[in-house]
Order: C-alpha cells, then sequence, then structure tokens
C-alpha cells in the first residue's frame, strides 16, 4: 500500500534528521469516489450514515501488519456511489492520509448497501 507523500516527509525526517515524528494514536479507513494520490487529495465519501471507521494493527513482522478485525462501515442511508478506493488517515475527520490504494473491482454502493474488510484483509507492507 502506497504511503503519500506527507508520511514519506515524516519517515525521513525522523528517521535521517532527527526531527521527532509524533505518530496518530489511532489510525481511521476512509472510502473514496475519486482515488488519492502520493500528494493527498481524493473525493471521500459523504453523507448517508458514512464515516470513517478506527482500524487496528497486527505487530509487525518482516515489514507487514494487517486489520485485527473486521472493519464494518455503517449501511448507507443514501447512495454512496462508486467506491474505487480507501486511504488509512490519523483523524476520524480532517486529518493526513498516510495510506492509499485503490479496491481490487470498484464498488457500488447504494441504499442498505453496507462496506466491510474482513480481518486480515487490509496490509500495509514497508518495503
Amino acid at each position: 500500500m502506497p504511503k503519500t507523500y506527507y508520511l514519506d516527509g515524516q519517515v525521513i525526517n525522523a528517521a535521517l534528521r532527527g526531527v521527532p515524528f509524533v505518530p496518530p494514536v489511532a489510525s481511521y479507513i476512509a472510502l473514496f469516489i475519486v482515488s488519492p494520490t502520493k500528494s493527498g487529495g481524493g473525493i471521500e465519501v459523504t453523507g448517508g450514515s458514512y464515516s470513517r471507521q478506527l482500524i487496528t494493527w497486527t505487530a509487525p513482522v518482516n515489514g507487514q501488519s494487517s486489520n485485527t478485525g473486521d472493519i464494518i462501515f455503517p449501511v448507507a442511508t443514501v447512495a454512496w456511489g462508486t467506491i474505487t478506493s480507501y486511504a488509512l488517515l490519523d483523524a476520524p475527520v480532517a486529518g493526513n492520509i498516510l495510506y492509499f490504494a485503490d479496491l481490487n473491482a470498484p464498488r457500488l454502493v447504494q441504499i442498505n448497501d453496507q462496506v466491510k474488510f474482513p480481518t486480515g484483509q487490509l496490509q500495509v507492507i514497508e518495503d
């Protein structure tokens, strides 16, 4: 899963320049109808009971971590559109995109649909 330039800069500053990086106390997953890029951006889903979801991670093993439990978004009370991607952010609203990825296949979310990522499906791999 690619990192954003924001996180790249934080890692370089901390590892090579001695500039402290204060990591977020939690991370949140957001759904996007227009994919973010390394520069950030994208268009996140809004309305219809949508909210970012808290995500917890396994301890890293060989530079890899995955979600520790199912991530279940609220039932859509309006059509959210076609979800193309997701991102990991450092805040439940606003904040900074840390990592992002496209879905394997876009998913149309209509009224009464619910998006779920099973345990272990999301993986962050540092190489």
